[in-house]
């Protein structure tokens, strides 16, 4: 069980992340948005998993001799933890949270 949880991660990640990016309350063209606190909270949930499945792929790459599974996970895992962060962050300025 703990080996697939770095793939659940990966593939849950990738659905906040396409979801975020369609629905995104930042895009003033589209009609169908999201409110801005649940995008933020979607954010902060896909940050939280994906860093989940890089720490277990960090273990993974240190104890197991073909690096290279756990290494494309934990690279996966890694970009959007990062790209959630930088979502997060956006969301954050755009409702006032930085003092505007």
């Amino acid at each position: 069980m703990i080996k697939s949880i770095p793939w659940l991660a990966l593939g849950l990640g990738l659905l906040v992340s396409l979801l975020l990016f369609v629905f995104s309350p930042l895009n003033t063209g589209s009609k169908l948005t999201m409110p801005l606190l649940l995008a933020l909270f979607m954010s902060e949930f896909g940050f939280i998993i994906t860093a989940i499945g890089a720490g277990i792929s960090i273990r993974d790459v240190i104890k197991q001799a073909n690096k290279i599974r756990p290494a494309g996970l934990l690279v996966g895992n890694l970009l959007l933890a990062l790209y959630f962060i930088n979502m997060g962050l956006l969301f954050w300025a755009a409702s006032g949270g930085l003092g505007n």
